[in-house]
C-alpha cells in the first residue's frame, strides 16, 4: 500500500510553505528518512523527509508552488503499485498552484542557485547547484551554506543516498569543524549589464507586492527625534567585557530594543494592528528586527516577550537570532509573530530615514548612525556647547491608530529611555 508524503507543520504558527526543490525524481528509489524534497517558509529552507522506503511513485506538487500544512506532496510505495485514487491528482493533495502569500514581513526567496567554492587560494564561483561529477547531486541550500562559508564540499562526508551530501552534514561539519574564510575575492558578473533589462526574481517581486502592499494599505506618517546617547555609550564601555564573559556581544542594537520594550508597555497602542472590527491591542510584545541577507534581501526575526528580558537576555537573543538568520539556520516560527519592528539602517551610514511598514503592524521604529555632533546643552549653569554621540530616531506609524500626538508621545518614551539610561 502507497504511503503519503503529507505536508508537515513546520511550526505553531506555520500552516503553509513554498517547494523549492524536489530531490528525487518519480521512479527513484528512496530510503526512510531520506530527504525528499526542500520548501522554503519565510526564507527559511527545510528538507522534509520521506516518511517511508520505496520508490517515489507519484509527485503533486511543483517548485514554486504554495502547499498547506497536512496536504498530499507525493506517494511512495513499490514498483506498479497502484496510486490511491488513480493516476489523477487524488483527493486532499496539493491545491492548485497560486502565489506566494505575503503575511507581515514574510517574503519568499527566489530559488536561486548559488555558487560553490573551489578549495584555491584564488577562488572562483563556478560551480552550481545540480549534478557535480565528484560530489553527485548538491542541492541549492547546500550549495549557498558551502558559498557562504567557503568550504571545501569534498572534506565532507555525505550521509544521503549514495554519499550525496545533505544540508545536516554541512551543518555538522560547521560545527565540528569550521573553516577560515578565504579572502574574498571578485565574482564574476551575474547581473544585467548597462543597456540590458535585469530579470527579476521571485524575491524582488515579492518585496515589491509586499512594500505597494503596505503603502496601500497604512497611510504612512513619519516623525524623527534625535537622542543623545551618551549614557548608553557609558554604559556600553563599563560593561561591555562583562557581557563578553557571559557570552554576549553587547551592541547598540539591544538597547535600542529594550528602550522600544519600555515605551510600548507606557503606550501600549502603538503595540497593535488595524483590523475591520476595531484596533486590536496585543498582550505580547515581540519585536522584530530586520537583518540584512546580502544579496538575499533581508528577514526579520522576532524575539518574543522582549519586555520579560533583561539587557543581557536581549543581547543574547539579538546576537543568536542575527548569527542564525546570516546563517540560513532560522526556523519559521522565529519570524513570525511580531508586533513591532525595528530596523538600524544607520550601519551603512545613513543618518535618518522613511521606513515601510511590516504589515499588520502599527509602526516601525528607525535608527540612524551613532555621530558625535557639537550640540547645546543646558545646566544650572546655563547653556553651553558640547560634543555629544547623538543619534536620530524615527517612527513611522499607521495614521489610522495613531496621531501625532501619541505617536510623538511613543517616540519620546524611546528617547527619554535612551538618554536617561542608569
Amino acid at each position: 500500500m502507497p504511503t503519503a508524503v503529507l505536508m508537515p507543520a513546520l511550526g505553531e504558527s506555520v500552516d503553509e510553505a513554498t517547494i523549492t526543490q524536489w530531490l528525487k525524481t518519480e521512479g527513484d528509489a528512496i530510503r526512510e528518512f531520506e530527504p525528499l524534497l526542500e520548501v522554503n517558509t519565510d526564507k527559511v529552507d527545510t528538507e522534509i523527509p520521506s516518511p517511508a522506503t520505496g520508490v517515489l511513485l507519484k509527485i503533486l506538487a511543483t517548485p514554486e508552488q504554495v502547499v498547506q500544512a497536512g496536504m498530499t506532496l507525493a506517494w511512495i510505495g513499490q514498483a506498479g503499485d497502484a496510486i490511491p485514487g488513480g493516476a489523477s491528482t487524488p483527493s486532499g493533495s496539493a491545491a492548485p498552484v497560486k502565489p506566494a502569500s505575503l503575511p507581515g514581513a514574510a517574503i519568499p526567496p527566489e530559488p536561486v542557485p548559488a555558487p560553490l567554492v573551489q578549495p584555491a587560494q584564488k577562488i572562483t564561483l563556478t560551480r552550481r547547484p545540480g549534478r557535480d561529477p565528484q560530489l553527485g547531486f548538491i542541492s541549492p541550500v547546500v550549495a549557498r551554506i558551502a558559498s557562504e562559508n567557503q568550504l571545501d564540499l569534498s572534506a565532507i562526508t555525505g550521509t544521503g543516498k549514495d554519499g550525496r551530501i545533505t544540508k545536516s552534514d554541512v551543518l555538522a561539519y560547521l560545527e565540528t569543524k569550521p573553516t577560515p574564510r578565504a579572502d574574498p575575492v571578485e565574482a564574476p558578473p551575474v547581473e544585467a549589464q548597462p543597456g540590458e533589462v535585469m530579470k527579476l526574481t521571485t524575491i524582488r517581486k515579492a518585496i515589491a507586492a509586499h512594500m505597494v502592499l503596505s503603502k496601500h494599505t497604512s497611510p504612512h506618517v513619519t516623525t524623527v527625534m534625535e537622542a543623545d546617547m551618551s549614557r548608553v555609550v557609558a554604559h556600553r564601555a563599563a560593561n561591555k567585557a562583562a557581557f563578553a564573559r557571559d557570552g554576549a556581544n553587547l551592541t547598540y542594537t539591544a538597547y535600542f530594543i529594550a528602550a522600544i520594550a519600555t515605551a510600548l508597555k507606557a503606550h501600549p497602542l502603538v503595540n497593535s494592528s488595524w483590523g475591520e472590527d476595531g484596533i486590536h491591542l496585543h498582550r505580547a510584545i515581540n519585536i522584530g528586527m530586520a537583518t540584512a541577507l546580502e544579496t538575499d534581501g533581508l528577514i526579520v526575526p522576532v524575539i518574543k516577550g522582549a519586555d520579560g528580558l533583561s539587557l543581557l537576555g536581549i543581547a543574547r537573543a539579538v546576537n543568536d537570532l542575527a548569527n542564525r538568520a546570516r546563517s540560513k539556520q532560522l526556523t519559521p516560527d522565529e519570524v513570525r509573530g511580531g508586533t513591532f519592528t525595528i530596523t538600524n539602517h544607520g550601519t551603512s551610514g545613513s543618518l535618518f530615514a522613511n521606513p515601510i511598514i511590516n504589515q499588520p503592524q502599527c509602526g516601525i521604529l528607525g535608527v540612524g548612525m551613532l555621530q558625535k555632533r557639537v550640540v547645546v546643552v543646558s545646566d544650572a549653569s546655563g547653556d553651553s556647547i558640547a560634543i555629544r554621540p547623538m543619534v536620530y530616531i524615527s517612527l513611522t506609524f499607521d495614521h489610522r491608530i495613531l496621531d501625532g500626538a501619541s505617536a510623538d508621545g511613543f517616540l519620546g518614551a524611546v528617547k527619554a529611555a535612551l538618554e536617561g539610561w542608569a
